[in-house]
């Protein structure tokens, strides 16, 4: 007995080792293709059994498998499953994911000069919006639409129709925010702000979103105030394959994709393409738009060490708006109600259209010079051609408000179709914005030693921009006639007035405006140029070991502006002076990981910014502003970060400091007055100018993500900012000539600066029920919203709201090819439109703690524009 019991003892032990002996341990970090970024909760199995783990937050997995070779297979929802071989114990490195609702798997492009925050390993205040999510979630709504779920950014609407709204970051407007196309700045250069439905395509075309608040990681000479927004393009694809795609939603919305990718062939070409065309009556009254999106990218590998993409895209588009709709008539109407339409003969007619297109191409090489050095070039344009059309003249309406096309053209037959200010007679004009703008950006890239990494490049940008009117719709008129008084160098107007009679028309067309443009001898009203031309350099020293990372970060910039003025100015007087403007920022910043669950980061950085091209010239004319310089912006934050396998905390402290504004705002009086000791009459233009105008941002924000069980996501948000203005503001108002009327000093100290929610709170539900259906909400609410009324010691605090969004995705496999597969999705989505709140925008109220404006008690949210929508969609990938 003694002798079977030792004899058993042996055998159990000899399997027990010989298990023990034949086990392996692999190891690996789970990467996402479309942002090479670490993609946490992905699944490892040992294939044949069922021994598994998950990735971490940073993607890192370890598995110890339950035989000496074989192979281990990694999938997520929503991922392209990779299965790999091993021998043995093995790190397989970066084992990267490409998600199967997008174009298969990206060629990264232009890696040097994107700027994703992965790019440095010092870290920031950083949230990123993968291709899965935008194009989901994107429904009918505009891209930033993707970005609501973010702490400290608001986003809302503006004019009712298709690409009309706006975005703020920390507080800070579009222009104080950098938006980056695949690294290239795309803010507009005359202004720095952003006009969205020019970028209507960039749903269909991104690949993700990466919005780096605060000081960001770009290294260019940019206006990261409130803080950097890079959208990343697809580009040419390396598996072959393709989608189409249908969408309806609210509003006989429909919009249809088709997109196709010839794969990266033996010949190391390959070619990506999409093509996408969608309509839609509009959320409001008469907003009805229609428009297309094309994107081509071809790529070409020479050879290991180069690679070049060519990527075109565009977005052509028109939309009608629903622009100065006041709060009486909200009231009267209701919330969809648009006073800029009515009917010509029984039909339907809009005064207020926005056309435009934009066509964006760009040149990348990725040179690997070597194993330690590379550079990365874009050589970019883009043309803008299109406008908005508005009223011209005097304009009857009917007895529920809507414009009288019947009636105008009446009047103007009675006026023997002759049109001018002053006779009752009415056009449609279209405001016309013309630009050509090239660019390059530079980066080469190398390690100095071990922990050390230099970056060093240009960027280069040459802008030429032109502004005029045009009749868009004489409505029975055979002509429009106008005089002015032109100036001469002394900017004020001399002699006696010309006059100027046009006879053409062109229609509010995108795809009209591209290939024609108006004769100068048939422009009113305005015409005029600007060329900015733009050289800046940077570079940046990063020192990164297993635990601690700092780095420092410069450029300088040398802006050129020069404007020409065909309309207002004598001919030998229509160039302006050339004014240079040099500015420069400086980044520095340290991150320390305490170890792989907590890490920490500070950062600071400043600002001496160069004033945009509208503030460098006054009033629109050639009189150079001798008020302006540059605006000094100072920037702190720190950050710490907690990541475990089933819970990740981002928390966030910023203080951004924004002096030395210049800003300008006009209004026409509506009778006479006496402004100052000046008297003026109904209809001048009295232009304010605030100088010295300081702003002092500061804010906590929390991100956070839980991981209860597989099966489900929960992520949330909140941002506690503020914003404040600071001392006191010199303010100048001057008439039409410029003459000084009054100079005033206003204490601003402690006022809230409007535009923009405060406080800011939201919570996010993925649940996957099962491998193909999933359900998903996100609720958010607003508060501490004051009025866009500039620099005021007491604001309007306008009234706090909730918006709820959800949406249900379901997945067919078609076939044995796991390629092949149905998609649907269907979204419901709250939306927040400000074109209520037009007259609240500029409200200024005497008494702190009033709430009512004209009568009207705005603490009650029934009078914002809030209202629902829908969309569903269907992919067909093969």
């Amino acid at each position: 007995m003694k002798k079977t019991t030792q004899f058993l003892l042996l055998t159990v032990a000899l399997i027990f080792s010989t298990v023990a002996m034949a086990q392996s341990t692999v190891t690996g970090i789970v990467m996402d293709a479309e942002l090479n970024a670490p993609l946490p909760g992905a699944n490892i199995i040992e294939k044949g059994t069922t021994n598994g783990v998950s990735s971490d937050f940073d993607g890192k997995f370890s598995l110890t498998t339950q035989a000496t070779s074989g192979q281990i297979v990694v999938s997520y929802v929503g991922y392209g499953t990779v299965t790999l071989s091993f021998s043995g114990s093995k790190d397989l490195g970066k084992i990267t994911l490409v998600s199967d609702n997008s174009l298969d798997e990206i060629v990264v492009i232009g890696t040097g000069v994107i700027d994703l925050a992965e790019g440095r390993q010092t870290p920031i205040a950083v949230s990123t919006i993968k291709a899965k999510e935008i194009q989901e979630k994107i429904g009918t709504q505009d891209i930033t639409a993707t970005l609501v779920n973010t702490p400290s950014v608001y986003v809302a609407g503006q004019a009712g129709g298709f690409g009309d709204s706006r975005m703020a970051v920390r507080g800070f407007g579009q222009d104080n925010t950098a938006f980056l196309l695949n690294g290239q700045p795309i803010n507009g250069m005359e202004d720095g702000l952003m006009y969205w439905s020019n970028w209507s395509g960039m749903a269909d075309v991104a690949n993700g979103i990466q919005i780096q608040r605060g000081l960001g990681s770009s290294k260019l000479a940019i206006s990261s105030v409130g803080g950097t927004v890079n959208f990343v393009t697809k580009a040419t694809d390396k598996k072959e394959g393709g989608f189409v795609q249908t969408s309806i939603a609210n509003d006989d919305f429909i919009k249809n994709t088709v997109g196709y990718s010839s794969g990266m062939l033996e010949n190391g070409w390959g070619v990506t393409a999409m093509l996408t065309h969608w309509q839609g009556d509009g959320y409001n009254d008469g907003t009805f738009g229609q428009g297309q999106v094309y994107f081509v990218s071809i790529g070409y590998k020479a050879n290991d060490n180069h690679n070049f993409n060519f990527l075109i895209t565009g977005a052509p588009q028109w939309h009608d708006q629903n622009f100065t709709k006041s709060i009486a008539k909200y009231l009267q109407y209701g919330r969809r109600y648009n006073d800029n339409q009515g009917t010509l003969n029984g039909q339907y007619m809009n005064e207020r259209r926005n056309f435009y297109h934009k066509p964006v191409a760009n040149l990348n090489w990725d040179w690997k010079i070597s194993d330690e050095s590379s550079l990365s070039t874009v050589l970019y344009a883009s043309w803008g051609r299109g406008g908005g059309t508005g009223n011209y003249g005097s304009r009857p309406r009917t007895a529920d408000g809507y414009v009288d096309f019947d009636q105008i053209v009446a009047n103007n037959a009675a006026a023997s179709g002759e049109g001018m200010f002053g006779n009752g007679t009415y056009a449609i004009r279209s405001s016309m914005n013309l630009h050509s703008w090239y660019g390059l950006v530079t980066n080469y890239e190398t390690k100095l030693s071990e922990n050390v990494t230099l970056n060093a490049g240009a960027d280069l940008r040459t802008y030429y921009g032109t502004h005029f009117r045009q009749i868009e719709n004489f409505l029975g008129l055979d002509s429009w006639t106008e005089s002015r008084s032109l100036r001469d160098n002394t900017h004020l107007t001399t002699g006696s007035p010309i006059s100027n009679t046009v006879t053409e028309d062109m229609s509010a067309n995108p795809w009209l405006a591209t290939f024609n443009t108006m004769a100068e001898d048939q422009r009113i009203d305005y015409d005029n140029s600007e060329r900015i031309s733009y050289l800046g350099v940077f570079g940046q020293l990063e020192y990164a070991n297993d635990n601690l990372s700092a780095f420092f970060q410069g450029a300088v910039s040398n802006q050129s502006h020069q404007r020409f003025d065909r309309y207002d100015y004598l001919p030998q007087y229509k160039d302006s002076e050339k004014v240079n403007n040099l500015g420069y920022n400086l980044k520095a910043g340290l991150g320390y990981m305490i170890n792989e669950d907590n890490k920490f980061y500070v950062n600071a950085g400043y600002y001496s910014r160069q004033p945009y091209h509208d503030n460098i010239y006054l009033n629109f004319t050639n009189e150079i502003n001798p008020l302006t310089s540059n605006e000094k912006i100072l920037g702190l934050e720190a950050g710490y970060a907690f990541k475990s396998e089933f819970f990740n905390a981002n928390l966030n402290l910023y203080r951004t400091s924004w002096k030395d504004r210049v800003t300008t705002t006009s209004r026409i009086l509506s009778a006479d007055a006496t402004v100052g000791t000046t008297p003026l009459l109904a209809g001048d233009q009295v232009f304010k100018t605030n100088e010295g105008v300081e702003q002092l941002h500061t804010g906590v924000e929390l991100d956070i993500i839980l991981k209860p069980v597989s099966s489900i996501d929960v992520k949330g948000f909140a941002s506690v900012g503020n914003w404040e203005y600071v001392g006191e503001v010199v303010t100048t108002e001057r008439d039409e000539d410029r003459n000084v009327l009054t100079s005033t000093a206003q204490d601003v100290d402690g006022g809230k600066v409007g535009d923009a929610a405060q406080f800011t709170i939201g919570a996010g539900l993925v649940y996957r029920v099962c491998d193909n259906f999933s359900f998903d909400a996100d609720w958010r609410s607003y508060d501490k919203l004051y009025a866009t009324v500039g620099a005021v010691k007491e604001n309007l605090e306008l009234p706090n709201f909730d918006l709820v969004d959800m949406g249900v995705s379901f997945k067919f496999p078609l076939g044995l090819n796991k390629t092949n597969s149905l998609n649907l999705r269907l979204n419901v989505n709250n939306v927040f439109d400000e074109v209520y709140l037009s007259e609240l925008r500029n409200a200024n109220v005497a008494n702190p703690g009033d709430t009512t404006y004209k009568g009207i008690n705005v603490s009650n949210t029934g009078y914002f524009g809030l209202g629902r929508t829908w969309s569903l969609s269907a992919r067909f990938n093969f």
